[in-house]
């Protein structure tokens, strides 16, 4: 079981340690990042705390720079490495009526060029995964065709899936609503499931937590997809209503247990089982590096948990028509406090058992204050 925890990797997102907000206002924080090198810094300092956070996604073009290579340098120097690079075809004014799906055949090409840029980026920082997610759809019924922008949506995807290389891989995120209100053009797994069995090996499904209506059966999705060998990514928050973007685990922790299990059922834990375990959470309230810190810290909790999981107990419960009796096996797990166990195991370690508190008490908080005073404060401005 410690081994299993020592192995896992969560990637943290860059974004999510700059200035964020809602659509109505952004809370600006002191000492948030100005450029993404300084992301990356603060990404670092989560890894060296808690010792599962090697990785920090990407986004472009709100991590743009000159030079792609002396990032991921910078990176490597830092202690972490360059995760998923995340691409952004939904702020241009251009893509008010969709993307890759949009009538206009001059939008869909500026929007698949910027993603094939986004290839080039991943050739440039030895990244892997490529996480596509489209705000594309339309608000009213006979806005535009419905099969049309399916049609549109494969071939912009065909045209990217060619140009990635042997080692990379496409995430296709989906999200039921938001921004669009009649029609989202990948509204589910299912159709972003169905996309990437017609894509090919090299493509797999990203699940995000926050992208479900309510009472979705999260679970059922991550084992059906574990089946069919197309679950490759998870973005990790938690909600209450839609798309919260809060901590995960913040609002159903028994929900993201839930998860785990499926995870550990399916001996998908590992970085060999090829998913990828990731933060896709905006901090427009709370101070940014803690409450990273703290997500990183529910997902362990919840898959200690997981992994406490008497299998062949539930595996009998089940095989007997035992519903009370599997039931109380996973409650059982549930119940259980991880805590003291996290604990020693970060001191085995050598990490500090507490990487909250040793947060506070290391002083980069105050330093960053101090030293990221001018220049403009990274933020995706609402």
């Amino acid at each position: 079981m410690k081994q299993a925890l020592r192995e896992q990797r969560i990637e943290t997102p860059s974004w999510a340690y700059a200035n964020s907000g809602t659509r109505f206002k952004v809370f600006a924080q002191a000492g948030v990042p100005r450029t993404p090198q300084e992301k990356i810094a603060d990404a670092a300092v989560v890894h060296r705390l808690t010792g599962v956070a090697p990785a920090v996604a990407l986004h472009i073009p709100w991590d743009r720079v000159d030079d792609y290579g002396e990032l991921a340098k910078y990176a490597t120097d830092q202690g972490v490495a360059v995760g998923a690079i995340n691409s952004n075809v939904f702020q241009d004014d251009d893509y008010k009526l969709g993307s890759v799906t949009n009538p206009d055949p001059g939008v869909r090409r500026k929007a698949i060029d910027h993603l094939l840029e986004c290839v080039d980026i991943m050739d440039a920082t030895g990244s892997r995964d490529l996480k596509l997610w489209f705000s594309d759809g339309t608000n009213y019924p006979g806005q535009d065709s419905i099969r049309a922008r399916q049609d549109r949506l494969a071939e912009a995807l065909h045209e990217v899936y060619d140009r990635l290389g042997p080692d990379q891989r496409m995430l296709l995120e989906y999200k039921l609503f938001e921004p669009a209100f009649y029609t989202t053009d990948v509204p589910d797994w299912g159709t972003s499931y169905a996309h990437c069995v017609e894509l090919g090996d090299k493509a797999g499904v990203c699940i995000d937590t926050g992208h479900h209506a309510p009472g979705t059966n999260i679970e059922f999705i991550v084992a059906f997809l574990l089946r069919a060998g197309k679950l490759a990514a998870f973005d990790f928050n938690s909600r209450f209503y839609a798309d919260d973007d809060l901590m995960v685990g913040a609002a159903d922790p028994f929900q993201l247990f839930r998860i785990m299990h499926e995870i550990v059922a399916a001996d998908a834990l590992t970085p060999a089982a090829g998913i990828a375990f990731m933060l896709d959470q905006c901090h427009n309230i709370e101070a940014k590096i803690p409450a990273i810190i703290r997500s990183v810290l529910n997902v362990q909790e919840a898959t200690a948990k997981a992994l406490l999981v008497d299998a062949e107990a539930l595996a009998a419960a089940q095989r007997s028509g035992d519903v009370l009796g599997a039931n109380a096996v996973l409650m059982d797990a549930y119940s259980t406090d991880v805590r003291p166990l996290l604990r020693e195991l970060r001191e085995e370690m050598g990490l500090d058992p507490d990487p909250i508190a040793a947060y506070h008490r290391s002083g980069y908080q105050e330093r960053i204050v101090a030293e990221r005073v001018g220049g403009r404060q990274a933020g995706w401005g609402a």
